[in-house]
């Protein structure tokens, strides 16, 4: 009889040791939790978070931060109008199908900002229970791991630059992990846009999470996105500081490393337990928002009405 545990470290390792790519490590955490009883449930859950955020600081020793000042500066405008439709569009998506008043916003809140973080932020504050939580979590985590199988193929097939496919990836794949790795996969001018666009519209945790304080009146500390300032000192060290070029290019690839082993954590954790959990109505918010989110983004990128400067 095949020992899961034995399994799940194989698989952990592999991807580790960068054997696997960032899409076939997800494939094969996928295959693994819809075959298997996660044995390491929670710990694997803490432990992908925590390695997305120290591989996304790690990753920030291989960006020049010119190029970081410039994306974040261009894609700022963009990522506060995709924000405010797409929080505005999945409230009224999520009263016309009569899903449950918080488990929508969460998933509104996931869909608009950064995936699981911007719902993890987020719940405690609106009061969320954990059937909640984790309807929204399987719904958006689900979406994700789709994004990041497809995304690169449809980049590739409308001919898209990297810039082009770093800006949309940044504004219509929900989590930062899918992100860099459709990025990554696509090219490294895409990794350095949608890496950087990706984090610029995670920064918007802070006000969301503030207003949903004020309108519930919730006095829960709000989680600010400390990693994403480590980045930036991550990326100030690989410009300034020519003595750590060595160093900085060993960060980035064990960030890299880090990143694709998140991916496998991130599969593992999904599994037929989690879709039957969803249920079809956040299930049904959750595709049609992305759909419309990603679909008038990629439009607007590939006629050029949204575009980073050179």
């Amino acid at each position: 009889m095949v020992n899961s545990k034995t399994l799940f470290f194989v698989g952990l390792i592999l991807c580790a040791t960068g054997v696997i790519s960032p899409p076939v490590a997800l494939l094969l955490g996928l295959a693994y939790g819809f075959s298997f009883v996660h044995p390491y449930h929670v710990d694997s859950r803490n432990l992908s978070k925590f390695l997305l955020q120290a591989s996304v600081v790690a990753m920030g020793f291989g960006m020049n931060l010119q190029q970081v000042v410039q994306a974040g500066k261009s894609g700022v405008v963009y990522t506060a109008g995709g924000i405010a439709f797409a929080l505005g569009l999945g409230m009224l998506l999520g009263r016309a199908l009569s899903v449950n008043r918080k488990t929508s916003f969460l998933i509104t809140a996931g869909t608009a900002i950064c995936g699981g973080s911007a719902i993890a932020a987020v719940a405690p504050i609106i009061e969320a229970n954990s059937e909640e939580t984790a309807v929204s979590l399987g719904t958006i985590f689900i979406l994700n791991s789709i994004a990041l199988l497809i995304f690169p193929s449809i980049g590739w097939a409308l001919h898209l630059s990297q810039r082009q496919f770093g800006l949309w990836s940044a504004l219509a794949i929900h989590d930062t992990s899918s992100v860099v790795g459709a990025t990554s996969h696509y090219g490294a001018i895409a990794l350095v846009v949608g890496t950087t666009v990706k984090l610029t519209r995670a920064l918007w945790i802070v006000p969301v999470s503030m207003g949903a304080a004020v309108l519930t009146r919730s006095k829960s500390r709000i989680q600010w996105p400390w990693f994403i300032l480590l980045f930036c000192l991550a990326a100030v060290a690989n410009t300034y500081i020519p003595a750590l070029a060595h160093l900085s290019q060993t960060m980035s690839n064990l960030g890299k490393l880090g990143l694709t082993a998140t991916l496998y954590l991130i599969g593992t954790g999904l599994s037929r337990a989690t879709v039957r959990q969803v249920g079809v109505r956040p299930l049904v918010q959750g595709v049609v928002l992305w759909i419309i989110v990603g679909t008038t983004s990629l439009w607007l990128v590939a006629q050029g009405w949204i575009a980073l400067q050179p």
